[in-house]
């Protein structure tokens, strides 16, 4: 295993392991489905996912970022910045790129089929930071790859971002309760649990709201931020409030399947 690949997973199984403590002790929101069979389900998308980019070989944001210093490309291979500058940039761009990105996930209907596995998820919880369909997973990465390229993002600054946006997919979706000083704080720059909850809701207008995904000022911007649900806060998605979501034959049929 290559040393990135062996800090991603020590801080994506670290990160597993301390939310589901915080879970344990502060949650935030009661379950309605059963532990095990969604953590088995959540943990082998997670795992598929992370297959399927591995055999992407150098179409990831570590090839693209090579590539691109290689043949001098992309725009900070052209201009000259402070290496501080130049890294604190390229993260805020990459992650309006990754917020313009989950829109279109929602947006575009073929996109919506893989993205919706997701959101069928009827509980939050930190193992929800790894349901992706490896069709998602790995249309996510060659569009950061593509970004990473066109951008000329140094290689080191691409892979902390990937170790960012990991840490902050358990982090976000973790069930846990924060005081809601810390909480009003946090979300003034980044996006918290409570925030990206809402964007579990079942009601359309909830979940096409709080699309961020590590700082909260594109939701601001753009007028996607919803501050709290209206009511009552069920999640998942309409058309499956049953046991299906939880096994995942189901998941990984999805994107082809009807509602019903």
């Amino acid at each position: 295993m290559t040393p990135d690949l062996i800090l991603r997973l020590s801080i994506t199984f670290g990160g597993l392991a301390l939310f589901a403590l915080l879970e344990a002790l502060l949650p935030a929101k009661a379950r309605v489905m059963p532990r095990l069979q969604r953590w088995v389900t959540n943990l082998s998308l997670g795992g598929l996912s992370s297959l399927a980019v591995r055999l992407m070989g150098p179409a990831t944001v570590a090839g693209a970022a090579l590539a691109a210093n290689a043949a001098g490309f992309g725009l900070f291979n052209l201009v000259s910045l402070p290496g501080w500058l130049t890294a604190g940039a390229a993260i805020i761009l990459l992650d309006f790129a990754i917020w313009a990105q989950h829109v279109a996930m929602h947006k575009v209907p073929l996109l919506w089929r893989m993205h919706r596995v997701h959101h069928t998820d009827r509980d939050l919880d930190v193992t929800s930071g790894l349901r992706f369909h490896p069709f998602e997973a790995a249309v996510s990465m060659l569009w950061k790859a593509g970004i990473v390229f066109l951008l000329g993002v140094p290689v080191e600054v691409a892979l902390a971002y990937e170790i960012l946006l990991s840490g902050m997919a358990l982090f976000t979706h973790a069930n846990l309760r924060l005081p809601g000083w810390l909480d009003r704080a946090l979300r003034l720059v980044i996006v918290t649990p409570d925030m990206h909850r809402t964007h579990h809701s079942i009601i359309r207008a909830e979940t096409d709201s709080n699309y961020g995904n590590a700082l909260s000022i594109w939701d601001r911007l753009f007028r996607t931020y919803t501050p709290m649900p209206a009511g009552e806060l069920v999640l998942g998605l309409a058309e499956w409030q049953d046991e299906r979501p939880a096994r995942i034959g189901f998941a990984l049929s999805l994107p082809v399947a009807r509602p019903g």
